[in-house]
């Protein structure tokens, strides 16, 4: 995972400069790129932070880009940078799933806090990712008959009716319901539900 930044793409080299400073100067990281077509040769789905992506440039544009990160599955939250004649196409791009836009000339404060937002964002949804795939990793830990006996705990049977239901002893039922919910890394039946909770 690479460390979390603002990814600048503008093909206008003062603009560029301008915001990488003005980050800077608030302590955010951010990398620049002159157009989308360097930012997609570099892009890769460990980048976490967000993009801030300027609508109209010379060869892709800012839509393009936008498109093609989408198909990438790009997790990243995007802001665009509009001049004023771009506003429907920035709504438009907002229903599309941008995060925000803002019209030239730039509000730097107002960027800033929607910069940070964007990272918090970015950051939540990564965790989010990590403690799904965390718990698919359990899961698929766990034998045939560890997953019969969570189907049936999950349903609030207790070890007598399981063990009666799979025709094993109870002793049996205690061993696997220990190892299911020390793989799980759960101490309870309530914590395992808490934790398979869709």
């Amino acid at each position: 995972m690479s460390a979390p930044q603002a990814y600048l793409i503008d093909d206008d080299e003062a603009i560029r400069d301008a915001l990488a400073w003005l980050l800077k100067s608030r302590g955010l990281p951010s990398t620049s790129f002159d157009s989308a077509e360097t930012f997609l040769a570099a892009w890769n789905k460990e980048m976490s932070g967000c993009i801030v992506l300027d609508m109209r440039m010379s060869g892709m544009s800012g839509l393009d880009c936008f498109d093609r990160l989408h198909e990438l599955k790009s997790s990243l939250p995007v802001i665009f940078l509009t001049g004023h004649g771009d506003v429907p196409l920035a709504v438009a791009t907002l229903k599309k799933g941008a995060f925000d836009f803002f019209e030239k000339p730039l509000n730097d404060n107002a960027l800033v806090t929607r910069i940070e937002e964007a990272m918090a964002l970015d950051a939540r949804q990564r965790e989010a990712n990590a403690t799904v795939d965390s718990v698919k990793a359990r899961l698929s830990c766990l034998t045939t008959r560890e997953r019969q006996i969570m189907e049936l705990v999950l349903a609030g049977k207790f070890n007598k009716v399981i063990a009666d239901e799979l025709n094993i002893s109870m002793r049996t039922v205690e061993v696997h319901r220990a190892n299911l919910f020390d793989k799980m890394q759960v101490k309870t039946a309530v914590e395992l539900a808490n934790l398979l909770k869709p």
